[in-house]
């Protein structure tokens, strides 16, 4: 069975060597490795050249110019010869023993398009150390697991713990044009055409957070939902797959938006920032999405903080301990869903 990691570079000759070794020195698998460098100015280019020169199951494509990550991908995808993919972006490392425990259960359910697992987070040196049998698998049908996503109006996915069936991506094509949601898109648009598997109990990658990575410049959280919004739209009016569910689904996923906007904008007056161009952009977002928001479930508090207005609002204890539940919801929400996959 073989496999086919695609590793784009942009600046990361530091991080390079362990992400292609990490690669290469996966166990019961065929491993190959394409890094497309997009016209780094630190050396990497030399740096995959040298690997490859020395490991024939390297191989590197250079971009002249920079066109981004998802046109490095792409350019990779289009080289690949794997029966099963992986995009590892190459500031971030796979563990041992991950890609054939993925390809075990793509194996095992052929109707499975993407399997993925958990991603342990790190900074400095990579864990030595990690969980390293599978205790357990999860399929969910491809459309179910999208409409968890469309309820729930995030991504559930760094990239790295992520192994693809070939066959789905050359019918779904590659990643789109969306500045940082192109990852989500890809994985909900695989969604819409497979089933969707999880590799429970052990660690599948390693997600490296840094200052310089492209997860650590983050936008800002108004820009971020306008792009959750662009990734939903460019998903469900691209003019596949049954036009009414596309149609339902993308609702979902507005109504879902809308309610983080409310909620981000009730959490604001009660913070004592109520009424401010935060809010404005906030509630501008929701009531551009095209739902009700009447009967959303931050709806009410929204009207009671509009009710008390920015000076009464940060003393109502109602609206302080409801900001307070938001805010921890919000922060543990992320580990959870890395942790169960859904």
């Amino acid at each position: 069975m073989t496999v086919t990691v695609i590793i784009p570079c942009f600046n990361y000759a530091r991080f390079l060597p362990g992400a292609i070794a990490s690669a290469l020195d996966q166990r019961d698998v065929d491993i190959d490795v394409i890094v497309v460098d997009d016209s780094s100015s630190d050396g990497s280019l030399a740096v995959a050249r040298r690997i490859a020169h020395d490991d024939a199951r390297v191989q590197v494509i250079a971009h002249p110019h920079n066109l981004g990550p998802v046109a490095a991908f792409n350019d990779g995808l289009a080289a690949a010869s794997g029966e099963f993919l992986i995009r590892l972006d190459a500031d971030d490392l796979l563990t041992p023993g991950s890609v054939a425990r993925s390809v075990a259960l793509a194996e095992k359910h052929p109707q499975v398009g993407m399997v993925y697992g958990y991603p342990v987070p790190f900074s400095g040196s990579a864990p030595e150390s990690h969980r390293d049998r599978a205790k357990f698998w999860d399929i969910w049908s491809g459309a179910s697991w999208l409409e968890r996503r469309c309820q729930l109006g995030v991504n559930c996915i760094t990239s790295p713990e992520v192994l693809m069936r070939a066959s789905v991506v050359d019918s779904v094509g590659g990643q789109r044009a969306l500045a940082h949601t192109h990852d989500m898109e890809m994985w909900f648009r695989l969604a819409r055409y497979s089933d969707v598997g999880w590799v429970g109990g052990c660690d599948q990658a390693l997600h490296r957070d840094h200052p310089d990575s492209l997860s650590a410049q983050q936008v800002d959280v108004i820009t971020d939902l306008h792009e959750r919004e662009d990734a939903f739209r460019l998903l469900f009016e691209d003019g596949m797959g049954d036009v009414s569910e596309n149609a339902r689904l993308f609702r979902l996923a507005r109504m879902a938006l809308a309610n983080e906007a409310l909620s981000r904008t009730v959490s604001a007056y009660a913070k004592g920032r109520g009424a401010t161009p935060e809010t404005d952009g906030y509630l501008s977002f929701a009531r551009g999405l095209g739902v009700d928001l009447i009967g959303l479930p931050a709806s009410a508090n929204f009207s009671r903080a509009e009710r008390l207005g920015p000076v009464r609002s940060p003393r109502s204890p109602h609206l302080l301990g409801w900001a307070a539940l938001y805010r921890m919801t919000r922060e543990l929400g992320a580990p959870v869903r890395q942790s169960r996959g859904i």
